[in-house]
């Protein structure tokens, strides 16, 4: 069983509805992650897993208990977190303190954890007295993922973690998202840049208009001759 689905989701802002009866699930040490063409809805499919985004139909779960209508914060207590694409730290606060933070909701020692993000991600631990608004794109990413992991998530839920990026952050990030993986956590995931996404993906979901257009295995779905055609380039 999925540790987190999300079935037949229907809503959108106001009264235009962006998802019609998409469904999403993810696994205990499992990628999967969501794709598409812009405009297809994929970042409001995570906002309203999340419960950022009202849902007219549709039952979210999280270890099979119905987390439809819990608030955010209260997901974030059941063991989910999220990292948006943009506003994503603290940049006043030094990369120690972003981390703090994502400790905030727990009520034991958060110093193995921080080892354990500073292992992942070194050149925050050589730049943990430093203020996040100086540093690159790619590194502020790493402090949201490392902030988003002291909340020790069961699920960890990642919005484009590689826009803006170059090619080798972007490769640097995804080797970090496979250790996330390997270490038992669920990742679910948006990414523009389908073909690298779905390369690491266990399952990958292809929406077009706020639906499931294709649901398959990350290997399946890139060698699928229409995905390939209408979706990756070719």
């Amino acid at each position: 069983m999925s540790i987190l689905r999300a079935d037949n989701m229907t809503g959108g802002y106001g009264s235009a509805d962006i998802l019609h009866d998409c469904s999403i699930a993810v696994d205990r040490g499992e990628i999967a992650v969501i794709v598409g063409p812009n405009g297809a809805g994929k970042s409001t499919a995570m906002k309203a897993v999340f419960g950022m985004l009202p849902l007219r139909k549709g039952l979210v779960t999280l270890e099979g208990q119905d987390i439809t209508a819990l608030s955010p914060q209260q997901r974030v207590a059941t063991g989910m977190a999220f990292v948006p694409q943009t506003h994503n730290v603290f940049t006043s606060m030094t990369v120690e303190e972003n981390l703090e933070m994502g400790g905030f909701v727990r009520r034991d020692n958060i110093q193995s954890t921080m080892d354990e993000v500073y292992s992942l991600f070194p050149v925050l631990k050589e730049k943990r007295k430093q203020a996040a608004g100086e540093l690159s794109g790619g590194q502020r990413q790493q402090v949201a993922v490392g902030r988003a992991l002291m909340t020790q998530p069961k699920v960890l839920m990642l919005d484009e973690p590689t826009a803006g990026v170059s090619p080798i952050v972007m490769d640097e990030l995804f080797d970090r998202v496979l250790e996330i993986r390997n270490s038992g956590i669920a990742v679910l995931m948006v990414e523009q840049n389908a073909r690298q996404a779905l390369a690491i993906a266990d399952t990958g979901y292809v929406l077009v208009t706020g639906a499931n257009r294709f649901t398959d295995s990350g290997a399946a779905l890139l060698n699928n001759p229409e995905v390939r055609k209408s979706f990756l380039g070719g």
